[in-house]
């Protein structure tokens, strides 16, 4: 008999925690229901459409896709954003990296962590104003200092050969130290034995960081490509606040694009059908990445 109400108890139990789990849930789920599962299938339906907010969706069908193979604009905009994501990834993966394993085969300083993810507090739009102040042609202090050195002043933001490493390397400045900790992190789950197996057999730190390190960082390293590739195709804010397209189209960037039609020019059937095109792009890069880099398995398994 008290085998049968013992029996009985766990299942009532068990309902009970799936209920309270479900209840912390709910509002997360809410939020991502509304402000990203809905949004993404209304802008899959939007960019079968012609729709302006002036007037009611007109089904079109293809032509927003055909419009966008035949639109020149639309492939520069793709080649810019391309520049500034092999510009921003390149250096913000090496910088990070070497950043993580300085800190942690030197020190575990959580003040030296915090300075470090300090850059990362600050908005997107802040960042980008204190730079275009820093690197103003005539005012900035950056050119006084490039000035100083005897060289010319440069338009970092108005320049076409400038604009867009600028703006790359603006963002590396921000997010970087957001990028080392994730990669530090992962250097945290590496067994210190390892390391002290390799002291013991006469390898350099240089030879450990590329036969131990770096294999064994694989599954972390590829989490992050993964995220700050997929950030860096949505650049905007920088952008926009910075040079705004400029000069000549050279810095713009495909979400740039997507805005000035959605909200300057009302094309929002269109500025759907392109941001849905950019996903799918995500999507295939993403797979691509986690299966050319085995992100789902460890060599320390």
């Amino acid at each position: 008999m008290a085998v049968t109400k013992s029996a009985s108890a766990v299942p009532r139990r068990a309902s009970g925690d799936a209920r309270v789990a479900a209840a912390f849930i709910a509002p997360a789920m809410l939020g991502y229901l509304v402000f990203l599962v809905w949004p993404t299938l209304r802008g899959v339906y939007l960019s079968f459409t012609s729709f302006d907010l002036l007037s009611s969706e007109k089904w079109v069908g293809l032509d927003n896709y055909r419009r966008l193979v035949n639109d020149p604009v639309f492939w520069d905009s793709l080649g810019v954003t391309l520049h500034y994501v092999v510009v921003n990834i390149g250096v913000q993966t090496v910088v990070a990296l070497l950043i993580a394993v300085l800190m942690h085969r030197l020190t575990n300083s959580s003040l030296l962590r915090g300075i470090v993810l300090a850059p990362y507090l600050v908005s997107n739009v802040v960042a980008g104003i204190v730079w275009l102040w820093i690197l103003d042609t005539q005012l900035g202090v950056g050119n006084e200092m490039v000035e100083a050195l005897g060289f010319d002043r440069i338009a970092f933001f108005g320049d076409a050969a400038w604009a867009i490493p600028t703006i790359a390397l603006v963002n590396v400045w921000r997010h970087v130290g957001y990028t080392a900790l994730l990669i530090f992190a992962g250097l945290q789950s590496i067994p210190s034995t390892i390391y002290e197996a390799g002291r013991v057999d006469g390898a350099s730190e240089w030879r450990m960081f590329w036969a131990v390190t770096v294999p064994l960082l694989r599954p972390v390293l590829s989490l992050v490509l993964i995220i700050t590739v997929i950030g860096s195709f949505q650049v905007f804010d920088t952008v926009s606040v910075t040079s705004d397209g400029k000069p000549a189209n050279a810095t713009n960037v495909l979400q740039l694009y997507v805005y000035d039609l959605a909200f300057g020019r009302l094309q929002f059937g269109y500025a759907s059908a392109i941001s849905v095109a950019l996903m799918l792009v995500l999507t295939v890069i993403t797979v691509v990445q986690y299966r050319l880099a085995r992100a789902g398995q460890s060599d320390l398994d």
